[in-house]
């Protein structure tokens, strides 16, 4: 069975926008959380423009030839500009979770607004035996309280962003994860962990 994911850069203090992200100001501030995509001399075998570093590279594609669906929640649907009309993975369906309508929604874009389960559920069968990536703290939180999320990723820049939308909003319990693996690049630290169960 395919893996639900959730692999976000974020900063030292836990930030994964910057100040005042919203619909044409993008992520905000802190844009610099994204410098690794194409601070590097190695080309993305799975996104087209970005250049990584050799271990960010390795790590990201590796990720990214896993994912066959998107799930995103609202602020980051609209934080994005709507993907453009179609999802932040060049080969992956968006699944939209939002609990009102959305009439700009695009072909390559479904819309779900029955709960994390309906969404998950729907980008699974979508991903065709991939991997379901998530995209947003909310969406991420809700899954991880239903129990949903087998791997969480996160690229920590080393920056202190003092503000901007938190990684995780706030969780009922404790969640144990187990570290994988750790692999140091140059502007980022890849740390992929296993939800304990």
């Amino acid at each position: 069975m395919s893996k639900v994911i959730s692999a976000h850069a974020v900063s030292a203090d836990g930030y994964i926008t910057g100040r005042d992200p919203g619909a044409g100001r993008g992520l905000g501030d802190g844009t610099m959380l994204f410098d690794w995509y194409f601070d590097g001399d190695t080309p993305s075998q799975v996104f087209d423009g970005f250049k990584l570093s050799g271990p960010s590279a390795r790590v990201f594609d590796a990720l990214a030839g896993r994912v066959g669906a998107i799930v995103a929640g609202r602020n980051t649907y609209d934080d994005s500009d709507h993907f453009g009309g179609g999802s932040p993975h060049p080969a992956a369906r968006l699944i939209l979770l939002s609990n009102r309508p959305a009439p700009e929604i695009g072909e390559r874009q479904t819309l779900v607004t029955t709960g994390i389960e309906d969404a998950i559920a729907a980008a699974r069968e979508a991903a065709d035996g991939k991997d379901v990536g998530l995209m947003g703290g909310g969406v991420l939180t809700s899954a991880l309280e239903a129990g949903l999320v087998d791997e969480v990723i996160l690229h920590q820049v080393p920056v202190l962003l003092g503000a901007g939308r938190s990684f995780f909003q706030e969780l009922p319990e404790h969640i144990a994860l187990r570290l994988i693996e750790a692999v140091p690049a140059p502007g980022v630290t890849h740390l992929h962990y296993e939800v304990a169960r």
